[in-house]
């Protein structure tokens, strides 16, 4: 039998996009808040982010207010 606690912990990424800055905020499965930080909105913020959320699940996909999925960087960026 397996315990919760040795199930990878289940999270939901969740961010607000802004001109110049995004925030993030992850909750549990209980919506619990884990965590929050602020990012730019350039390409340096843009790889921040997904390397800030990794540590609280396998792959959390962050969604932004439009519904859609955190976008790859922009080439350049």
């Amino acid at each position: 039998m397996t315990s919760r606690t040795d199930q990878a912990l289940e999270v939901t990424g969740g961010v607000d996009t802004h001109g110049e800055t995004h925030h993030a905020a992850v909750i549990d499965h209980l919506g619990r808040h884990l965590a929050d930080r602020e990012f730019p909105a350039t390409g340096a913020g843009y790889r921040r982010l997904p390397a800030w959320l990794r540590p609280f699940g396998s792959s959390p996909r962050p969604t932004a207010g439009t519904g859609r999925c955190w976008p790859t960087p922009p080439p350049g960026a």
